[in-house]
């Protein structure tokens, strides 16, 4: 479950104290298990400042807060404010909308420009992946990669988002495809057609907010008609 912390403090050395969070986060480069982290200044006190980090797991958390230099850094802290910060420890019981947006983000990297390496941030090293018109399931972050290769490679195309719902760990998203092809798809040679096809793919998002498992519904076989690839049925 995600886990929040809120620390509370009050200081006129906002500068020394945005310097102190800087060398937390090079110090702490590999290390470190928070997620997020925010800091915001009340616009009616400009000495009231609160923290806001993200973490995977309450367990994440407190296996940060035991970094040497999480310590170190806290007792800086703790000398620049005037009184001692106080904490509010959090455990997020509704995050569907962060899953909602995880899952667009997706879909903009996997139809974009650009290569695949913001999956890392997205995808679980151990994503599962169910696609019938696979014999067997994908596994594994690099596997998917490859997978998504094919598609990129083959076609030029746009992909829309129609609709998207959220429920707990899971949020379905129903999408619309739009390609040229350009180059060899499943053994099918460039043919410079255009297709188009619908389809519907349902996420499951682990503790730690990232896509763990995914069940994807779309016509592959309409695709395949439309692309020429099918023998013309006799009646």
């Amino acid at each position: 479950m995600t886990f929040v912390q809120l620390i509370d403090c009050r200081t006129n050395r906002f500068d020394d104290i945005n310097r102190l969070m800087d060398q937390w986060v090079e110090q702490s480069r590999g290390k470190r298990t928070a997620t997020h982290a925010v800091v915001a200044k009340d616009r009616s006190d400009a000495s009231h400042l609160i923290e806001i980090v993200e973490f995977p797991s309450y367990e994440e958390a407190m296996r940060n807060s035991r970094l040497p230099e999480t310590d170190r850094i806290f007792r800086e802290m703790v000398a620049l404010c005037d009184g001692s910060p106080t904490f509010t420890n959090l455990d997020v019981v509704r995050d569907a909308q962060l899953h909602t947006g995880t899952a667009r983000r997706f879909f903009e990297v996997l139809a974009g420009d650009g290569d695949l390496s913001p999956m890392a941030g997205i995808v679980a090293e151990h994503y599962r992946d169910h696609d019938p018109a696979n014999e067997q399931d994908v596994i594994g972050l690099d596997h998917l990669r490859r997978e998504m290769d094919v598609w990129r490679d083959g076609f030029d195309f746009v992909l829309r988002i129609e609709d998207q719902f959220a429920e707990g760990d899971r949020v379905c998203t129903r999408w619309s495809w739009e390609g040229t092809q350009k180059g060899e798809f499943l053994g099918i040679p460039a043919t410079g057609k255009k297709a188009a096809m619908t389809g519907t793919t349902v996420f499951r998002f682990d503790d730690r907010g990232r896509i763990a498992e995914g069940w994807w519904q779309y016509d592959r076989l309409g695709l395949m008609a439309q692309l020429g690839a099918l023998e013309p049925t006799e009646l």
